[in-house]
């Protein structure tokens, strides 16, 4: 999917505390490269493994963070 094309993000709210759910970007490509940036969906390592313990706005920075990782290396990581 080109960059032009991607879907919005979606937004889930949980209907008990009224906060925003974001879902992880996993793909189930879980391998690390040398920098310990993932190939499949560009999360460190440490950015996966604080996934599920971070906020909305973590979640949010750590996305931003992804995808200019995979922006830079210019492709999608799957090919």
């Amino acid at each position: 999917m080109s960059e032009s094309t991607q879907r919005p993000l979606t937004v889930i709210v949980d209907p008990l505390t009224g906060d925003e759910l974001i879902p992880s970007p996993c793909v189930s490509i879980c391998a690390l490269d040398e920098a310990d940036v993932c190939i499949g969906c560009f999360r460190s390592g440490s950015e996966i493994t604080d996934w599920f313990m971070a906020s909305s706005l973590e979640k949010r920075a750590i996305l931003a963070r992804a995808n200019e990782r995979r922006l830079a290396q210019g492709g999608n990581g799957l090919s």
